[in-house]
């Protein structure tokens, strides 16, 4: 009995934790392109990053976030875009997120 009840919980764990990843993809072009392949882990998610994007696949809903902008902004430089689907970050967090970047980038292009 304990181990049907067991199953039952982990079946539920997974179902819900699904919902964390609702927002799938999330992309970013750049401003610049990059020379080389950069990865950058943010907000739980793995950015690949070549020539003018960058793309996260599978990424949880917090990854398409300011923050998670800021992360890739550090090391690749400036975005013009970035987002989830039809959920991109308004012109002022863009503007937040590329703020971060004159001082802080740290990858060579």
């Amino acid at each position: 009995m304990k181990l049907h009840t067991l199953a039952a919980a982990a079946a539920l764990s997974f179902a819900f934790a699904g919902t964390a990843f609702a927002e799938g993809a999330v992309s970013a072009t750049l401003s610049q392109p990059v020379t080389k392949t950069i990865s950058i882990v943010a907000e739980g998610a793995i950015f690949n990053c070549a020539g003018s994007s960058c793309f996260a696949a599978e990424a949880p809903t917090r990854a398409n976030s300011t923050l998670a902008c800021k992360a890739v902004v550090k090391k690749v430089g400036p975005v013009t875009t970035f987002g989830a689907g039809n959920k991109t970050l308004s012109a002022a967090d863009l503007a937040k997120c590329n703020g971060v970047a004159a001082s802080t980038m740290t990858a060579a292009r």
